[in-house]
């Protein structure tokens, strides 16, 4: 063995190590190890850079774009909220949970339909009095299964098929993962359905509570043109909010308190609202609901182009002690004035007629640079916007449907290789102002895209030292080591390192040891580069090896041993049928 065979797998190691027992960013580490690689004389810049130009890793950061034009425009959650319906049982929401999840993520980036239905469910469990414990996990498993049923489906499977077109000149098909990830579907969705339910705690989410928070009023308009006028307030979602309550209607000027869930909305009905500023948030995601006060209208920013914002007036605010109108806030700061907070409790009355004070906490409706402009002011002691607080654009969301649908029509009959097709989507997504640029790019996750990229160093090393052959050569000293034996290996060997570490780090690091293996056997490599794909996606068992297991945790109230004790399982079943079905559809 040479001593940069060593070198490498020493390098890989102690990158596995810093990934998965050290919080230092992932993309610092795999960074580090490249810039190693290279000053050592192991891989040349061109080598090493390789990766930054892979068409898996450029494909990835065009679907980025594409997922942003989905969210913003409210697509995905106007398909959610048609989708889910109000099923009766259990077992009956977990149907509605896992058909349409795994349906989604097949053709769009997993964590963006995870974090459109993470609230949606919330609200749902609210409302049909279950635990949301029971609902977010299958969710995550349903978005990580549907992702293996198309090249698109999950960023891992682009990465992989990067490999292949860079190194043995193959590429996949748009469906062709579809022989092996919709038997995935059916048997893990099968298996969720029916245990899911018996196996998952009854927790409660980790959501801050209404007593402790900062409390407001919140008005909301039900629009006349809008798809709320006829439905009752159930059938609108408005009866369990996660962070808010319907107290009271405001219905030609008479005041209706104390509402039943089978009231109907009509046309100019002013729905009041009591509860955590996220509240508002959610407010504005209900398509058929828009601000209230007269002012808002008053503001000249486009409303998809606004957010919601808490600031904190300081000492050196020049209206203290004045009425929000006679400070003439809206059209000193270009924002209105939604609800005033005072010790997180809600100041009742008309906004305008409120005098302000120092520390009080204001809800502002501006535009989407009102924190960087007055952050540093001292006219507020504090100002930071509610995360995802824009209202969607609903009116483009044909258009963003639209634009996906092309993309896989034209990736999947052969027009267009799926990286042109995804360039070309993206473009169409800003050239339609599905999304602006300035948004896209906050979109884009570098961070991810740098480790991608920067791992396929890792696995260039590994080839050229003959690192990865060594490796293979250490497993096929079992004796009797069948193809099928080899394949099983492999899995195993993925799926322990993408639990450990990133999915797409797993993906690269295995890639260069399954081809060798595969050559040591003397078959083809196909069943394992599939089995790959399948592998480092097959992340059931901690909340860190996918991205999506990690954004339910705390939203259901999970700890770790949940996810031992479904996940375990479900790997255990995903693997049996993945290991047995691969070789029969890509023989040996």
């Amino acid at each position: 063995m040479t001593w940069q065979a060593l070198f490498s797998l020493f390098t890989v190691g102690a990158v596995l190590g810093g990934l998965a027992f050290t919080r230092i960013a992932a993309d610092v580490i795999v960074m580090g190890a490249l810039a190693i690689l290279v000053i050592i004389g192991i891989l040349t810049p061109g080598e090493a850079l390789g990766g930054f130009s892979n068409p898996g890793v450029m494909t990835i950061a065009s679907l980025y774009v594409v997922a942003a034009g989905l969210k913003e425009t409210g697509a995905v959650q106007w398909l959610a909220m048609r989708v889910l319906g109000q099923p009766k049982t259990l077992g009956m929401a977990l149907l509605r949970v896992l058909i349409p999840t795994s349906s989604l993520s097949a053709f769009m980036n997993n964590t963006t339909v995870v974090a459109m239905f993470i609230p949606a469910i919330q609200d749902w469990a609210a409302r049909l009095r279950h635990p949301p414990s029971k609902l977010l996990l299958p969710l995550s498993y349903a978005a990580i299964l549907g992702g293996t049923c198309t090249l698109i489906g999950t960023s891992t499977n682009l990465v992989v098929d990067g490999l292949l077109q860079s190194e043995r000149g193959v590429h996949l098909g748009m469906f062709e993962l579809a022989w092996v990830g919709i038997p995935l579907v059916i048997v893990g969705g099968a298996f969720l359905y029916f245990f899911a339910g018996r196996l998952l705690p009854d927790r409660q989410g980790v959501l801050e509570q209404l007593e402790q928070a900062r409390e407001y009023s919140v008005e909301v308009l039900v629009d006349p043109d809008g798809p709320l006028v006829g439905k009752t307030i159930a059938d609108a979602g408005l009866r369990s909010l996660v962070h808010g309550y319907l107290t009271d209607i405001e219905r030609h000027s008479r005041l209706l308190t104390a509402v039943p869930p089978d009231t109907e909305l009509q046309a100019g009905d002013i729905l009041v609202f009591i509860g955590a500023p996220e509240c508002a948030r959610e407010l504005r995601h209900i398509n058929g609901l828009k601000p209230a006060g007269g002012d808002v209208h008053k503001l000249d920013i486009a409303h998809h182009h606004r957010c919601l914002v808490e600031a904190v007036i300081g000492p050196d605010f020049t209206g203290l002690n004045q009425t929000v109108r006679g400070s003439r806030f809206r059209s000193r700061y270009q924002a209105v004035i939604l609800s005033i907070s005072r010790q997180g409790r809600r100041i009742p009355g008309k906004v305008g007629d409120i005098k302000i004070g120092v520390g009080d906490t204001l809800l502002l409706e501006t535009g989407q640079d009102f924190v960087d402009q007055y952050r540093y002011r001292k006219d507020f002691l504090l100002v930071s916007a509610l995360n995802d607080s824009t209202p969607p654009n609903f009116v483009k969301a044909p258009w963003a449907l639209g634009i996906l649908g092309g993309m896989v029509v034209a990736s999947a009959t052969g027009l267009l290789s799926i990286l042109e097709a995804a360039l070309l989507a993206a473009g169409m997504m800003l050239v339609s102002r599905c999304v602006t640029a300035s948004k896209a790019r906050r979109y884009i996750d570098l961070s991810v895209l740098v480790v991608i990229a920067a791992s396929f160093a890792l696995g260039a090393a590994m080839t050229k030292t003959g690192a990865a052959v060594l490796i293979a050569d250490t497993i096929m000293l079992i004796n009797g080591l069948s193809p099928w034996m080899a394949l099983a290996l492999v899995y195993l060997m993925t799926v322990m390192f993408t639990e450990l570490i990133t999915n797409n780090a797993a993906a690269v690091l295995m890639f260069p040891i399954a081809g060798a293996v595969a050559e040591g056997l003397g078959v083809d490599y196909m069943p394992f580069t599939i089995a790959i794909m399948v592998a480092a996606s097959a992340s059931f068992m901690t909340p860190l090896g996918y991205q999506t297991n990690l954004m339910v945790l705390g939203p259901g109230g999970y700890r770790f041993t949940d996810y031992l004790r479904l996940g375990t399982p479900l790997s255990l079943v995903v693997g049996a049928v993945a290991v047995t079905i691969i070789p029969l559809v890509w023989p040996f």
